[in-house]
């Protein structure tokens, strides 16, 4: 099915909706994982987003959703001014991927001697895929509210939170698990009909095999 926006792309900052739209969510997206503004980001530019992204505004774009500007902000004209001034270091570079899309860039952001590192595509009229976080395989789109939780790889964790969300009463649209190992690392993402309430996360926080939990709510 064809929708609307399929047809005029998201309204936006232009000139292109994937050199800048999309640029722009995967930039919100990653400031969302970060926690809040990142003090040091390195961006790589893959394939388009190399070639042709400064004359796009690409690194524009993705600068300003790191400052949490929307993809409709006139400010992401001037996003890496505004990132000087808020205190936001950032450093370009491009770099070469495997097996993704041409408009591909990765992001490795800092914020309190914390890292995350974020590879994210833009599909076009404004949709984005993350594939990859902090080196874990994964298909984040930010069209809904979603939890991202790393734990322990053991038994019954899912179960656990799954059985705390139903508890609130939040619809889990999809789930998908990552990891490392197995006993290893695992990286959750639960895309969410309605954002559970702050006590929800509290608890999901304290499960024995939870070590982090993010709230992301759907990039605009």
């Amino acid at each position: 099915m064809v929708s609307l926006l399929d047809i005029i792309g998201p309204v936006m900052v232009g000139p292109s909706s994937s050199h800048t739209a999309g640029a722009c969510r995967i930039g919100l997206l990653t400031r969302a994982l970060c926690g809040d503004l990142p003090e040091r980001a390195l961006i790589e530019l893959h394939g388009s987003f190399a070639k042709t992204g400064a004359g796009h505004g690409t690194d524009r774009a993705l600068v300003g959703g790191l400052l949490g500007f929307a993809p409709d902000d006139p400010r992401l004209r001037d996003a890496l001014n505004l990132a000087e001034q808020a205190g936001l270091q950032v450093t370009f570079a491009t770099t070469k991927l495997r097996d993704v899309h041409p408009n591909t860039a990765r992001l490795t952001v800092e914020r309190a001697g914390q890292k995350v590192v974020v590879v994210g595509s833009s599909l076009g009229g404004g949709r984005i895929a993350v594939c990859e976080i902090d080196g874990l395989p994964v298909d984040l789109s930010g069209e809904y509210p979603t939890l991202v939780i790393v734990a322990v790889d053991q038994p019954g964790t899912l179960a656990a939170i799954t059985a705390e969300l139903a508890a609130d009463g939040v619809n889990v649209a999809t789930v998908r698990v990552s990891r490392s190992r197995p006993g290893g690392v695992a990286l959750h993402l639960y895309e969410l009909d309605d954002l559970p309430v702050p006590e929800v996360v509290a608890l999901l926080a304290r499960l024995p095999a939870v070590r982090t939990v993010r709230l992301l709510a759907q990039v605009s």
